[in-house]
């Protein structure tokens, strides 16, 4: 049975970092993809950043490139997000999801089918 965990959010000020991180089971850590997701009050979900467990290969929304970093731990069975630079509007709840075909390089949430319960990450000044 596919599992993942969100860990990680909480309260910050715009400027500061957090440091997300995704455990999952019951696949193969070579294997798929691991995105994570966010989605913000009267808004749709989008898109972050994604990782391929097999090659690394990645992707940034460009909202965040250059201040979030995604990374994976295959002995540790981990994804995580380092987010840096915080600004008032990455206050989301944020997911991290599994996909198991090649459209999850595109990041995109309707072609994850496997899906934590969400992180809230809160901007405050």
């Amino acid at each position: 049975q596919v599992r993942l965990a969100e860990s990680g959010g909480g309260l910050v000020q715009p400027g500061g970092s957090l440091r997300l991180s995704c455990q999952f089971s019951g696949f193969d850590r070579h294997y798929g993809f691991v995105g994570w997701f966010r989605q913000a009050p009267g808004k749709e979900r989008e898109g972050v950043s994604c990782i391929s467990n097999s090659r690394g290969n990645t992707y940034y929304a460009d909202s965040v490139k250059g201040r979030f970093t995604i990374s994976r731990d295959n002995a540790k069975n981990t994804v995580y997000m380092q987010m840096n630079s915080l600004k008032p509007e990455d206050t989301a709840v944020y997911y991290c999801a599994a996909d198991f075909e090649a459209s999850g390089m595109r990041c995109v949430p309707s072609s994850y089918d496997y899906w934590g319960q969400g992180t809230q990450v809160t901007l405050f000044s």
